[in-house]
């Protein structure tokens, strides 16, 4: 079986595990942060969880995408520069800005966390590098314009829903509030909302099954954690606003 083979069932197992994973977590809460409970195996610390969970995303994203015929040319280059802002940023800054309140992380989850991630670094970075040819034009194409802005709305989403829920919590408080201001006025999770938006616009911007296949895995895995959120913090607050939806707004 040569590369362009393997390529293609690791692409489709994507597709596939984004089925499953949305199957499974409609019934199962996955089991860390609010939701962690016991029976899911070995734990470690959160931090580090996140940082080895998230690292193939960046450095073995880097080192496929440089191995790739066209990796020096700008049109891939500037779309490794879009999916690494989002993963240096997940990866090295996101997990010391966390108050975890020093509850760990099952070791199975980030077991799949990361064999989730190295996959999918794989097969975004070597089709963006080697088996798609992106020309200069493509900065100036209509699918990279929109994907890219829809990427940037994205990303300034997910980051100022983040740095809310950050602010939350003063240093040494472990228990959580009702997140209120900017996109929770509308929904519990627009961190989540920012997040697919994001992957949704690599998508378009990339033109490809890769992408494609991205974007509906993060469907299949934050829509179900959003349902499960706005879920607890109705049964946790007797005042949690009534109109606020879980993920999209007037919608789900």
């Amino acid at each position: 079986m040569d590369e362009a083979q393997i390529y293609t069932w690791l692409m489709l197992g994507i597709f596939a595990s984004a089925a499953l994973t949305f199957l499974a977590l409609t019934f199962i809460s996955a089991p860390y942060g609010r939701h962690r409970r016991q029976g899911w195996g070995p734990m470690m610390n959160t931090r580090a969880a996140w940082v080895l969970m998230e690292s193939p995303a960046v450095f073995g994203f880097l080192a496929v995408f440089f191995a790739g015929e066209y990796a020096w040319s700008l049109a891939p280059l500037i779309l490794l520069a879009i999916w690494q802002v989002h993963y240096v940023q997940r990866t090295l800054i996101y997990p010391f800005l966390l108050r975890t309140g020093g509850k760990p992380t099952p070791v199975s989850v980030v077991a799949m966390g990361f064999t989730f991630n190295a996959i999918n670094a794989y097969i975004n970075a070597r089709m963006i590098s080697h088996f798609a040819i992106y020309g200069d034009s493509w900065l100036m194409d209509p699918r990279f314009l929109v994907g890219a802005a829809l990427f940037a709305f994205g990303y300034s989403l997910n980051r100022s829903s983040d740095r809310r829920l950050q602010n939350l919590r003063a240093p040494g408080e472990s228990g959580y509030k009702i997140p209120r201001g900017g996109a929770f006025e509308l929904v519990s999770c627009p961190n989540y909302l920012g997040e697919l938006i994001e992957w949704v616009g690599w998508a378009v911007a990339t033109w490809s099954l890769a992408g494609l296949s991205f974007a509906v895995f993060t469907a299949a895995n934050l829509i179900p954690r959003a349902l499960s959120h706005h879920r607890w913090y109705r049964e946790q607050f007797p005042d949690y606003p009534r109109k606020r939806r879980a993920m999209l707004p007037f919608i789900l």
